[in-house]
């Protein structure tokens, strides 16, 4: 599955929750879906800078595929960076960089969250992109 198809699985998910508690609901699932991050990765240098909650996020590749972990001590903000690393995971990092990460406006989700929280998705795509381009151009 390329990065368009899991971003449009994504939606259609959240798309048969009919009210956005239930899609809160969702992505705190989410949240909890994701695998856990070692402590010894949740260190200063793989925080997220900006976000109101603690958000570390690691990079990898493997077989020339940025493989992500990451976690935060909230379970909304940890069920957002799961969104992406759901859908960025394990694909090439310029197939990341060059991805349309634009879903994310689509889900409603910013709608209902903080400004703060808001602003936070944002962060996630930009720093999850950016730890990527560490790996571009490595195929």
């Amino acid at each position: 599955m390329n990065i368009a198809e899991s971003q449009q699985a994504v939606l259609d998910e959240i798309s048969l929750f009919q009210d956005w508690q239930e899609r809160y609901e969702y992505v705190i699932g989410l949240g909890k879906k994701l695998p856990p991050m070692a402590e010894a990765l949740k260190t200063e240098d793989r925080l997220i800078k900006g976000c109101q909650s603690q958000v570390w996020l690691d990079a990898t590749v493997e077989n020339g595929r940025v493989r992500f972990a990451a976690d935060s001590d909230s379970l909304i903000t940890k069920g957002m960076i799961a969104l992406f690393v759901r859908v960025l995971d394990d694909h090439p990092a310029d197939e990341i960089l060059t991805a349309d990460l634009s879903f994310i406006d689509r889900t409603g989700l910013k709608e209902h969250l903080a400004p703060t929280r808001a602003n936070a998705l944002g962060l996630m795509a930009t720093q999850m992109k950016q730890r990527a381009l560490v790996f571009a151009g490595g195929d």
